[in-house]
C-alpha cells in the first residue's frame, strides 16, 4: 500500500502524464471517500444501537498492537485514516458483541465484512498504481521511474536501534527484533 500510494501521489505524477495522473488520483480519492463515508455510517449506526441499550462501557485489550506508519503521501494519509475508523468500528462491533446486543454469528460476520472491504479497496488501489506504471513504462519512462523511485523504495538499513529499542521502518509493527544486526 504504502509504495502504491506513494507511486501514485509522488512518483508518477514526477514522471507521468498530468491529466492521467489526476485521474488516477481522482479515482482512488473516491474510492477511499466512499469507504469512509462507509465506515463512518456504520460505527454511527453501532454507536447509536449502543446508546439505545444503554452502554457506556468499552473493552479494554489485553494485547493491543500499536502500529507506526510514516505517512509519505496524502492519500496514504486517508488509507491509514480509514484502518484508524475500521479500529473504531470493531471496537463498538465488539462492545455490543460482549454484552450480548451482537450474537457470535453477527460480530463474526461484521468484522469480515468491514475488513474484506478495506483490503479489497486496497488491492484495487494498487492494481490502479500497477497500471499507471505501465502507461508510464510504455510511454518509454522505465528508466525516468526507477530513478525516481529507487531513493524512496530502497529500505535503510541501521545497526542503531531506536529509543524504543526497535528498529524504524516504513512500518513499525511494535515488535521487536531479537536477532543480532
Amino acid at each position: 500500500m504504502v509504495r502504491a500510494l506513494y507511486g501514485i501521489d509522488v512518483v508518477l505524477r514526477i514522471i507521468g502524464d498530468d491529466e492521467e495522473m489526476d485521474q488516477v488520483e481522482e479515482i482512488v480519492g473516491k474510492l477511499i471517500a466512499e469507504l469512509a463515508d462507509e465506515l463512518h455510517a456504520e460505527h454511527a449506526r453501532l454507536a447509536q444501537l449502543r446508546e439505545t441499550n444503554g452502554i457506556s462501557t468499552t473493552p479494554r485489550y489485553t494485547n493491543p498492537k500499536q502500529i507506526t506508519v510514516h505517512i509519505s503521501s496524502p492519500q496514504l494519509a486517508q488509507y491509514t485514516a480509514l484502518i484508524e475508523e475500521l479500529d473504531r468500528l470493531m471496537t463498538v462491533m465488539d462492545t455490543l458483541w460482549l454484552t450480548g446486543v451482537l450474537t457470535n454469528k453477527q460480530r463474526a460476520d461484521g468484522a469480515y465484512q468491514w475488513r474484506t472491504r478495506v483490503l479489497r479497496t486496497g488491492r484495487e488501489i494498487i492494481e490502479i498504481e500497477r497500471r499507471a506504471r505501465a502507461s508510464a513504462e510504455k510511454r518509454g519512462k522505465g528508466e525516468e521511474l526507477a530513478e525516481v523511485e529507487e531513493p524512496v523504495v530502497a529500505r535503510e538499513v541501521s545497526d542503531e536501534v531506536s529509543d524504543g529499542g526497535y528498529f524504524e521502518d516504513e512500518a513499525d509493527t511494535g515488535s521487536r527484533d531479537d536477532a543480532e544486526s
